[in-house]
């Protein structure tokens, strides 16, 4: 009996560590973002209309292949569609299954590059638009990141995230994606008085009763505070950028106060991404950001470098 209790982790693999679950989380975030692409919404002309609305105020040489990529959704719907969420499952099943996680994650960065340019208008980066409380700079670009920062790696490193690419430029990539967060949220259009309690307002729309009773609550808190909301958001975003060069300790807090604020967007401002209206092809970038945090936990058994 014990002989084949030893066996059995043999025959179902190796044990799941750290790096395995979180691609497991990738791959479940994949499988909910084609279950959402199956939504009645998307096989409307609605749809194609919507990420043609990504295009107004990109430069020329990006916004017209966004144009011409709608004009296709909308005029067949139903087998782009399809085609969207079989490709989305596919990258699910390929990440969870070991055999093809590597081919799966290496997809996934090339299907997510041309999402982020076809269907989110590169979040609105090169736009003005771009803001983290809507989930800028784009859900989809940090699915890629995830995937670079959940390669298969032997070499150990004192977190997950630094494994494939190594310790400082995984920091730096942290730091860059945290403090363009930090900037987008003084941008012009996010300082208006008015402007985060619109936004959060608007996204009441759609939504069930209790949630959009929890919009139009912040949306009462931040009534002509767009400024100092804004600045408190950019305050709290370049701290979480910066804090990951501390030592682990101090990381450990930067990392929670990274889940907790991602989490914080992710339900008040994004509304847990819109997948209650029936019109949301991915959750939004608030839970991706958790996940991401999550690979940047330091490992007890390794020293911050």
């Amino acid at each position: 009996m014990l002989a084949a209790e030893r066996a059995l982790p043999r025959a179902w693999g190796p044990a799941l560590g750290a790096r395995r679950w979180l691609q497991l989380g990738l791959a479940a975030a994949w499988l909910l973002d084609a279950l959402l692409q199956l939504q009645s919404f998307m096989f409307t002309k609605a749809f194609g209309q919507t990420l043609a609305a990504t295009a107004r105020g990109n430069p020329a040489v990006f916004a017209d292949p966004i144009n011409w990529s709608a004009r296709i959704i909308e005029g067949h719907p139903a087998w782009t569609n399809a085609t969207f969420a079989t490709v989305q499952l596919f990258l699910a099943a390929g990440i969870a299954w070991r055999p093809t996680v590597k081919v799966a994650l290496a997809a996934s960065v090339c299907w997510s590059l041309g999402v982020w340019w076809l269907g989110e208008g590169l979040g609105g980066v090169l736009n003005g638009t771009a803001d983290p409380a809507t989930g800028a700079p784009g859900a989809v670009i940090i699915y890629a990141l995830l995937a670079v920062l959940l390669w298969p790696s032997d070499r150990e490193g004192p977190f997950e995230a630094a494994r494939p690419v190594g310790v400082l430029p995984a920091r730096l990539l942290w730091l860059t994606l945290w403090g363009s967060l930090a900037g987008f949220a003084v941008l012009a259009a996010n300082r208006t008085p008015q402007g985060l309690h619109d936004m959060v307002s608007g996204m009441a729309a759609g939504e069930p009763g209790w949630l959009a009773s929890v919009d139009h609550g912040a949306a009462a808190l931040l009534a002509g505070q767009g400024a100092l909301a804004s600045g408190v958001l950019a305050l709290v975003l370049a701290t979480i950028a910066a804090g990951i060069f501390l030592p682990p300790p101090w990381v450990r807090a930067v990392v929670l106060m990274a889940i907790a604020a991602a989490l914080a967007i992710w339900v008040v401002a994004e509304n847990f991404g819109a997948i209650f209206a029936g019109s949301a092809t991915d959750p939004n970038s608030g839970l991706l950001l958790v996940l991401l945090a999550a690979a940047y936990w330091p490992r007890a058994a390794n020293r911050m470098i």
